[in-house]
């Protein structure tokens, strides 16, 4: 139950890391040439792709020796893949753009990714909210997300208006996410 959980937010915290800290860390890449700036913070998402791909591999291992199939939706894990490369993407690009033009902004990541894992059901199930309280925490686009992952793979019951939210929430953060960052870009090799 909880490793269905962690596998989504390892990838999120992840990669929210790498991309916050992108533009930082290529800052002279920033200065010395011109090039798409949207590249940097993207290619960060590209190895936790990688590492997600071995945690499904043992998590895969550890389902089989528990002698556990997966349910038949497991064929929507791969739409809940794209769902969690949306969010992680959405505030990665955010965070990038400020912590270029606020860098102590980079200290506050990691502190935000805690309290972004307590607010999110990574250990706990979506359940143990109050129905008439759960469409709050659905609007951490996490929630429905992770909720999802284990109805697909564990065969529990779809939360279908925590999935609805949390997607809208998604598809919000990421545009917000490309926004800002596409207006504050070009003042990126000035400030670096």
């Amino acid at each position: 139950f909880v490793y269905a959980g962690l596998l989504p937010f390892t990838f999120f915290q992840n990669g929210v890391n790498q991309a916050g800290l992108s533009l930082i860390n290529q800052q002279n890449l920033l200065t010395k040439i011109y090039f798409p700036r949207l590249f940097v913070p993207t290619a960060s998402i590209g190895a936790g792709l990688v590492d997600m791909s071995i945690s499904f591999g043992v998590y895969a291992i550890v389902l089989a020796s528990y002698h556990f199939a997966p349910s038949w939706g497991v064929v929507f894990v791969p739409g809940l893949i794209l769902l969690t490369i949306m969010v992680t993407l959405g505030l990665g690009y955010t965070l990038a753009a400020l912590t270029v033009t606020y860098r102590d902004f980079r200290y506050v990541i990691p502190f935000m990714m805690q309290i972004i894992m307590y607010a999110s059901p990574v250990v706990f199930p979506v359940t143990l909210v109050p129905a008439r309280y759960r469409w709050i925490l659905a609007l951490n686009p996490l929630t429905g997300i992770i909720d999802g992952y284990r109805s697909a793979i564990l065969g529990q019951p779809w939360h279908l208006p925590t999935l609805g939210i949390s997607i809208v929430s998604t598809i919000v953060l990421f545009t917000f996410g490309l926004f800002y960052f596409r207006k504050t870009e070009r003042r990126f090799a000035d400030i670096a």
